[in-house]
């Protein structure tokens, strides 16, 4: 069964620097080591869609989102239909900046069918891909945190 799964890290930026990063949804690539493209279809706010490409290094796949939540300063949220999942920066203020979190969420607990066999075949199962994932959030709050606070 496919988990929910979350990464944090503390940013020493206002609010407004780090959401001026994130909600540029066209610089994913340079921070997800999973995105290649993340395009945008209009302006970025609530039911923009965006196309994806994306990669475990070895396989390729493409995908769509549509952004379900914009609160400039506050949260992004986006939702991929093709396995129900809804990945999410959360900014929280702190004394010395933002706390910056992104998750992924399997609303219901689960993710869609094709999805799941998918990453059974080519991912080496749900556990390895979730590990992967995680990591990749990690590296990807680093990176985001690099570029806020050079």
């Amino acid at each position: 069964m496919p988990k929910n799964i979350e990464a944090s890290i503390d940013i020493a930026a206002a609010p407004e620097k780090v959401w001026a990063v994130i909600s540029d949804l066209k610089r994913m690539p340079e921070f997800s080591p999973q995105t290649l493209r993340m395009q945008p279809l209009g302006a970025v706010r609530t039911g923009t869609w965006t196309l994806n490409f994306n990669t475990d290094g070895k396989a390729y796949w493409p995908t769509t989102s549509r952004v379900v939540r914009f609160e400039p300063n506050k949260a992004i949220a986006f939702r991929v239909p093709m396995n129900r999942t809804v990945w999410s920066f959360i900014l929280e203020p702190t004394t010395d900046g933002t706390r910056l979190v992104q998750r992924r969420d399997c609303p219901n607990g689960t993710t869609t069918w094709i999805s799941r066999k998918a990453i059974d075949a080519a991912m080496g199962g749900e556990k390895p891909f979730e590990e992967k994932l995680e990591q990749g959030m990690r590296e990807t709050l680093s990176k985001i945190k690099a570029v806020v606070e050079k």
